[in-house]
């Protein structure tokens, strides 16, 4: 069973379709049940197994959730990391935060995708010609499986 309804899922792929309908950027979603050590180290190992430093201007983001853990991540690549704010993936993580509080794991993600949408946009804007360069789906790493 996975851990979103088919209506969350849908607010989720659609949440980051808008975003990126905006950007060149991309964004993606890795979620695992348990995480073992540091979630930004598991966020990075994900983001390199799902591709997402291929991207042309570096700009991919991943964020990351481990819902048995109760642990989370955000990380973007080296062409974001080095024109947004350097609090910016901590603030992201702490709008993220207030929804997973209250018990909402798909509102948190999509204020993680809705706040890192807006800054790709205002750094990498939509050019004519651009590409969804990665899937919009959930990828379920601890199933080997992704789910839209």
């Amino acid at each position: 069973m996975a851990l979103f309804n088919e209506q969350e899922q849908e607010l989720i792929a659609a949440a980051i379709a808008d975003a990126e309908k905006l950007t060149s950027g991309e964004i993606r979603i890795a979620i695992d049940k348990y995480c073992e050590g540091e979630a930004l180290e598991k966020a990075a190992a994900y983001f390199a197994k799902l591709g997402m430093e291929k991207t042309k201007n570096r700009n991919g983001v991943l964020i990351y959730l481990a819902y048995e853990d109760h642990k989370f991540a955000v990380i973007g690549d080296y062409g974001i990391n080095k024109v947004v704010p350097d609090d910016f993936w901590e603030t992201t993580r702490t709008a993220m935060q207030a929804h997973f509080t209250g018990g909402n794991l798909a509102g948190g993600i999509i204020a993680g995708i809705t706040l890192a949408g807006e800054k790709l946009a205002m750094f990498f804007p939509y050019q004519n010609g651009d590409i969804n360069e990665l899937p919009n789906d959930i990828v379920y790493m601890d199933q080997n499986q992704i789910t839209s």
